[in-house]
């Protein structure tokens, strides 16, 4: 068993992600900038924007962070989201989700164009990845496809389950399964026989927000197992998989914390730039 370090790979990738950015900004003149919108007060939205902005700054890329009150209306926050997509200094939007309830974030979400969704969260780029076309694609499938690569799993011709379906990781992940040419089952809260499900897995990943769900009768020998849930657990992060079991049995796994997290960050910022270099050419 190989535990995959998502820390190391994230590292990686944010110390490439400054020579292309510096080489961006020698050719053009112009920095890569990435605008963040944070409404209310939630605390762990407040802990992920810093993440992001002091990620921004090793990656070269300048943040603008705007940070709204709880009371702030539906116009006055797509007023703002509108007011960015107009920006030429801002090459990415990022509306830090949940938003305050008495808010449409999907309206909210409308008001960033494709060229600068850099969450991959809209229907023209969900739309894209559907039709195997080039687009931005959402961070953590990203990410999780982007540690299969740098540890040389193959994806062709192998059984790939992914339990979860939701917009943000199960859907997008999927279809990134898909178009690697991966034979894909996507399983839910409806899926029957869902242990005998994940069992025949190749590569097994686990998207359900539910602490130690994945045990190790539900893969099988040899499996790649990849870990998408972060849970707080009596003051620990534990994620979907029971690892000290599953580890026993997988080939590859990703720790929690450590594997798909630091991930998501990087892929973000990988987004950002994608998105700068495609505006400036």
């Amino acid at each position: 068993m190989m535990v995959i370090d998502g820390k190391k790979t994230a590292t990686e990738i944010r110390a490439r992600l400054r020579g292309r950015t510096a080489a961006l900004e020698e050719k053009y003149g112009k920095k890569v900038g990435l605008a963040v919108v944070l409404i209310g007060d939630d605390p762990a939205s407040q802990v992920y924007v810093r993440n992001k902005v002091r990620g921004c700054e090793e990656a070269g890329i300048r943040s603008f962070a705007h940070y709204l009150p709880p009371d702030t209306t539906q116009a006055q926050a797509e007023e703002l989201v509108r007011s960015l997509a107009s920006d030429d200094a801002v090459h990415g939007i990022l509306v830090q989700l949940p938003l305050p309830k008495h808010l449409d974030a999907e309206r909210i979400l409308a008001c960033i164009p494709s060229s600068k969704d850099v969450d991959g969260f809209s229907a023209e780029n969900i739309g894209k990845l559907a039709l195997g076309e080039e687009g931005i694609v959402a961070c953590t499938p990203l990410g999780v496809m982007e540690l299969l690569r740098r540890y040389s799993v193959e994806l062709r011709g192998k059984r790939a389950v992914v339990v979860g379906r939701s917009n943000i990781v199960g859907r997008p992940m999927a279809l990134l399964f898909v178009n690697a040419d991966a034979t894909v089952t996507v399983c839910h809260s409806r899926t029957e026989n869902l242990a005998e499900e994940c069992a025949r897995a190749d590569i097994l990943v686990a998207a359900v927000g539910k602490p130690n769900f994945i045990t190790a009768d539900m893969v099988k020998d040899g499996a790649v197992v990849v870990d998408v849930g972060i849970n707080r657990v009596d003051g620990k992060l534990v994620g979907d998989v029971d690892f000290s079991s599953v580890s026993q049995k997988a080939s590859l796994i990703t720790p929690v914390p450590g594997g798909v997290g630091p991930m998501t960050i990087a892929m973000l910022l990988t987004n950002v730039v994608t998105c700068a270099e495609r505006a400036m050419k």
